[in-house]
């Protein structure tokens, strides 16, 4: 949450063995638009998804 408002983060993470880190590929504001961001980069959909700790 930033500034009162929901953001929604596409990252991609690097295991440990390569260096760790993440690789955003994109912020969105609204599950709609996130679902877009996943068509476009990756093979999943929102029902693949889980919340990250």
């Amino acid at each position: 949450m930033i500034r009162g408002r929901y953001r929604y983060r596409l990252a991609h993470r690097y295991p440990p063995e390569h260096g760790g880190g993440a690789n955003v590929l994109g912020e969105v504001g609204s599950v709609t638009e996130l679902e877009r961001l996943l068509k476009r980069y990756a093979p999943v959909t929102l029902a693949d998804l889980r919340e990250a700790a």
